[in-house]
């Protein structure tokens, strides 16, 4: 009799306790497997600046070093706006074939490799490391924030500020850090190889990270039909903003311990100013995109960044040496249009899959016209003698950005 009211109560139990019980191990591992996914992203994303701002840092020394011209040098700070450009454009076939996650994870090795491969030879070694470097970068920069659509739909201003401040402090801690290695190990060679260990502890929580994941999840833009956005207005608008602050970036990121030198500063403190002006993006990249996302319209936070970024660059022109602290913080506030623009990327779209067109066009057009930036500012100085007129005509576009900034931030879709 006992035993029979044991079974009775056993099989009385029901359905929705017996399913929750079943539920909760697998809600655990959904979670566990999500924030896993967060740390990937975030040091996927800590990995997409050091190797330019690093290189940046040193970069008198390592032309120097290496014998080669100024014109290299124009070259060199340019690649990664172009690498970005045109390696951007087939992130989203590559996506198709071999899935999102495994072609992040391939990114992710090859940095690693070409970051020690760029520390091995001459003018042409670095040059080519720096074209891989960049390449394997701009995977990352087309096809995370895809992932972010995908895995966190409901929280894509978190995902996106842990995102875009990862990045911000890596490119602030490049910028930093690297002169200080240089001058503790004697050598650029081995500052610029010590990166690459960040980049391997990248890979190494990204595979794990994504191989629970179900096979739906590894397509690019997999939610929703795919369609080219070539022939929506706003979709060139949203890539005009996002190649005209790109453009801006890559000049300060390049060109600014030269320009800072140029007036007068030793190469460590004008390195450390770098460093600080991408350190103030940290804060800022990890509150702006949540208080974006709240706001109906974005105009007015694309006017505010314009505005700081040219406060910065004509205190930079006028008086360089007065409050060189000054003009690199405002710099450094207004160059948050950077998750500003991937905050509108993800606003402006309806689904993943218009996410993933508009991510892939807005970043190779866009880097492929910011590609001109750096090595323009370079000639403009070689040809004047001085830095005026290449920080003249960047505030020019630092005002045609704002224009792009205030059409692409009023609400609507592509």
């Amino acid at each position: 009799m006992a035993d029979q009211d044991a079974t009775r109560i056993s099989t009385d139990v029901h359905p929705d306790a017996l399913a929750d019980r079943g539920a909760a191990p697998s809600r655990n591992r959904a979670v566990a497997g999500g924030g896993l996914l967060l740390a990937g992203v975030a040091l996927a994303a800590a990995n997409m600046r050091p190797a330019v701002t690093s290189l940046a840092s040193l970069l008198g020394e390592v032309r120097d070093s290496l014998g080669a011209s100024s014109t290299w040098a124009s070259v060199v700070t340019s690649v990664p706006t172009l690498c970005f450009g045109v390696a951007g454009i087939g992130a989203p076939l590559l996506a198709r074939r071999m899935g999102i996650n495994k072609v992040i994870g391939v990114s992710l090795a090859v940095l690693t490799a070409a970051m020690l491969l760029r520390t091995t030879g001459g003018p042409w070694t670095v040059l080519s490391g720096t074209v891989l470097v960049c390449a394997a970068i701009a995977m990352c920069n087309v096809l995370i924030p895809v992932v972010v659509k995908e895995a966190f739909p409901t929280r894509v201003g978190m995902a996106t500020a842990l995102y875009t401040t990862a990045m911000a402090a890596g490119g602030a801690t490049g910028s930093a850090l690297t002169p200080y290695l240089d001058a503790a190990t004697g050598s650029w060679r081995l500052s610029l190889a010590t990166w690459a260990v960040v980049a391997l502890a990248a890979l190494c929580v990204w595979v794990p990270a994504t191989a629970h994941r179900s096979s739906a999840r590894q397509v690019a833009g997999s939610s929703g039909p795919r369609r080219s956005l070539a022939r929506s207005p706003l979709a060139w608008v949203i890539t005009g903003y996002f190649a005209l602050q790109s453009l801006v970036a890559y000049v300060v990121m390049g060109w600014l311990p030269e320009v800072f030198k140029g007036a007068g500063l030793d190469g460590t403190t004008a390195g450390m100013l770098l460093g600080l002006l991408l350190l103030i993006g940290v804060p800022i990249n990890m509150v702006l995109p949540p208080l974006v996302t709240r706001t109906r319209s974005q105009s007015g936070w694309a006017v505010g960044m314009a505005v700081l970024t040219t406060g910065g660059l004509l205190g930079l022109l006028l008086a360089p040496l007065s409050v060189p602290v000054v003009w690199a913080l405002a710099i450094g506030i207004g160059m948050s249009a950077f998750p500003l623009a991937l905050v509108l990327i993800s606003l402006r779209t309806a689904n993943a899959a218009d996410t993933g067109s508009l991510s892939a066009m807005s970043q190779s057009v866009g880097y492929l016209v910011a590609s001109f930036g750096p090595f323009l500012f370079g000639v403009l100085h070689d040809v004047t003698g001085g830095w005026s007129a290449s920080l003249l005509v960047l505030v020019v576009v630092v005002a045609l950005q704002a224009v792009f900034g205030v059409i692409a931030g009023r609400p609507r879709t592509v």
